[in-house]
Order: C-alpha cells, then sequence, then structure tokens
C-alpha cells in the first residue's frame, strides 16, 4: 500500500476539502463536474502520477452525482498504461450517460457529498465520523 503521504486528493466536494484537508493534500476543485474531475485524474495518470483509488467507484452513477474524489498520488511514478486504459475508459463511461437536467436540493447536494466523502475515506482508511466532527466543530 502506498504512503498516504504520497496522496493527492482531486476533488469538486466541499466536504471533503473540510473534512480531509487537515491530513491529505486536497486540490479542491469547486464549480467543476464529475467529468473534469475525471479529465484531470486522466492527464495527471498521462503524466506518470499513479492512481490510488478507482474513478467509478461505488453504485451511484456519474449522472446522478455532481461530486467525485479521486486519489492519485503527489510524485510522478512513471506512466502505467494499465491506468491510463482505466482513466480513458471512466470518461468513456461518464460520457455514455445521458446528463440529467434536474434542480438538486440542498439536501440532495449534502446526501452526495456525504455518500463520496464516505466512499473515499473508506478507501484510504480515514476514519470518516472523526472527520465529520472536525468540520462540524471547525463551523462552530
Amino acid at each position: 500500500m502506498p504512503s498516504e503521504r504520497d496522496y493527492l486528493i482531486l476533488t469538486n466536494n466541499p466536504l471533503v476539502k473540510a473534512c480531509m484537508s487537515g491530513r491529505y493534500e486536497v486540490e479542491f476543485m469547486p464549480g467543476t463536474g464529475y467529468r473534469e474531475v475525471l479529465i484531470k485524474a486522466r492527464d495527471m495518470v498521462h503524466l506518470g502520477h499513479r492512481l490510488y483509488t478507482h474513478p467509478l467507484s461505488g453504485s451511484v452513477k456519474p449522472n446522478e452525482t455532481p461530486y467525485k474524489s479521486i486519489v492519485v498520488s503527489k510524485a510522478r511514478h512513471g506512466m502505467e498504461q494499465e491506468q491510463a486504459e482505466i482513466m480513458s475508459l471512466a470518461v468513456s463511461a461518464y460520457d455514455k450517460f445521458s446528463p440529467r437536467r434536474r434542480e438538486l436540493t440542498p439536501r440532495l447536494h449534502e446526501d452526495f457529498q456525504l455518500i463520496d466523502y464516505t466512499l473515499l475515506a473508506g478507501a484510504v482508511g480515514f476514519d470518516a465520523a472523526a472527520g465529520l466532527s472536525t468540520a462540524a466543530n471547525k463551523k462552530s
């Protein structure tokens, strides 16, 4: 398993930034969508960064949620063809889904942020509940 010191979290999820930026380096991409996070990760993998979490993790379809978080290495380790293919296939899979044109309520945004956050926390062995508690205390 790689060292968490080499983790770079690419995310457009404000909850991930709030809960995990104290322990991990987080590149927050506000105002971007799921696809833009995929493209950033794909481009980094092509430059030789390692992919540490799968870009299509979880059971939520890419067109259902606006939030995505992916862990790549901070350092370049050499381009790996298999990882480049995973990223290209992830972008293609995203593009196959028709975009959903619907207005999300604030509660739905919170739910989708929490789903993405808990999937990511589980993947990197981060205590999701402790992270939520820390973020809540920062708001107080």
